[in-house]
């Protein structure tokens, strides 16, 4: 029977991962020998050797991480704000940095008074933000949709239960029976060029769909189609809120400014001080 001390199997898998390019080996590896104890990672100070089956498991799941397979793939769940959410192969696997972007949603959803907030996620991928507005604005009334059909399937999982109207369909299209009534659209759309492919980190260019990443030869396709339905979408005054790429942070606003429709447009930088999402208030 395999038994090794957990020191020294932590050891060895944040070595391969750091071999492998992994960009947080240390964390990783914890993550997985938990995952395979099914704790968490601050208890595994209680794991004194790993034995049998599960020093197996941690193995080829070491393995699989160093092929650069994402984490959430390999432990079946992502975290984001306050819900944990079920992620694996054909959906895009939310980023933490998407957690002001839904926080921002939630703030002016809870602003509206006197009525529940209407909140609408177009391309809500796994439903992370969609689940989180939910989450924390009970009262409100919250739509979401996601073209990709895989994707969708996953979003089905996370928002069954939620209350969330969930769609499948284009948001070019999508939720002709709310226009002019909704308060605030949010958006975490495909933003990179298409020319920027051998650049994307190959957790995402291969295991992340591609529709979910790839937005034209700027990356900004799917914003300009984003300013159209949101301006379609919004109560006049509602506002819109959506990604983009952190070298995005003045031609995304200027998606906005250029329309017309526009007000308080204003960029907003993430927690490392990298542009990150653009708002904007429909004109009165």
């Amino acid at each position: 029977m395999t038994s090794v001390r957990r020191s020294v199997a932590l050891a060895s898998a944040v070595g391969r991962l750091r071999a492998a390019g992994v960009a947080s080996p240390e964390h990783d590896a914890a993550e997985l020998l938990a995952h395979v104890h099914g704790m968490e990672r601050r208890d595994l100070f209680r794991v004194d050797t790993v034995e049998g089956e599960r020093a197996t498991r941690f193995e080829s799941l070491v393995a699989r991480r160093a092929a650069r397979e994402p984490l959430q793939h390999l432990t079946g769940a992502a975290y984001f704000r306050h819900v944990e959410l079920a992620v694996g192969p054909g959906v895009f696997v939310p980023r933490p940095e998407t957690e002001l972007l839904a926080g921002w949603a939630i703030e002016h959803a809870q602003a509206v008074a006197g009525r529940a907030p209407v909140v609408v996620d177009l391309c809500t991928g796994s439903g992370a933000i969609a689940r989180a507005v939910a989450d924390e604005v009970p009262d409100a009334e919250v739509h979401a949709v996601e073209l990709d059909e895989d994707a969708h399937a996953w979003a089905e999982r996370n928002l069954a239960g939620t209350g969330v109207d969930l769609r499948q369909g284009d948001m070019a299209t999508a939720f002709d029976d709310l226009l002019g009534t909704v308060d605030v659209v949010v958006c975490n759309p495909p933003y990179i060029p298409l020319e920027a492919w051998e650049s994307v980190a190959r957790e995402a260019r291969d295991h992340d769909p591609h529709l979910a990443l790839f937005s034209g030869d700027d990356g900004l396709d799917a914003i300009r189609v984003l300013a159209v339905r949101a301006a379609g979408l919004l109560r006049p005054g509602g506002v819109v809120g959506a990604e983009h790429a952190d070298v995005q942070g003045d031609s995304a606003p200027g998606v906005f400014a250029a329309a017309g429709r526009w007000s308080d447009v204003v960029d907003h930088r993430d927690l490392a001080g990298r542009p990150r999402f653009t708002t904007a208030r429909l004109a009165r």
